[in-house]
């Protein structure tokens, strides 16, 4: 299982509200490029994205499904990327000493990718998702940023 730990500097909940707007998804994750619908009660447990992945005109349509929802804390999904197969993908916040801890964990569970021994698809995965916690920092600090200059 692939682990990345990055502190950010915003609160947790600044983290959660980016992970609560399911259009958001292709601005922090690795790989997809586009939404195509989000579910009503999106991120509600057993609630989907619909997005692609790739890059035109090589795109897959794909889902994402929200496994377990406890802001400020956990959210996990599984996303799929079929060829490649599916991920359950784990993100923990936690309060930290100049805003938050974010951790995500992400370990193939299904299809080809699950397949190929974990000493080959962790490092891939780690630098792939050093890359979404970057991501998901910039909105998340951002967002409590223009907050904060908002109302004060």
């Amino acid at each position: 299982m692939s682990r990345n730990v990055r502190a950010m500097r915003c609160s947790p909940e600044a983290v959660f509200e980016v992970l609560a707007d399911g259009w958001l998804y292709p601005g922090w994750v690795v790989g997809a490029s586009r939404m195509r619908a989000v579910d009503g009660d999106w991120p509600a447990e057993r609630s989907e994205l619909h997005h692609s992945v790739g890059v035109w005109p090589l795109l897959i349509d794909d889902d994402t499904v929200s496994l377990e929802w406890d802001p400020p804390r956990r959210a996990v999904v599984r996303a799929k990327g079929w060829p490649i197969g599916e991920a359950r993908v784990t993100i923990d916040v936690r309060e930290g000493s100049r805003g938050c801890i974010v951790r995500i964990q992400e370990e193939p569970v299904e299809g080809p990718g699950s397949w190929i021994p974990r000493f080959l698809t962790d490092p891939m995965l780690y630098v792939r998702n050093r890359e979404t916690l970057q991501r998901l920092a910039f909105l998340a600090e951002g967002r409590e940023g223009a907050s904060r200059r908002r109302s004060g």
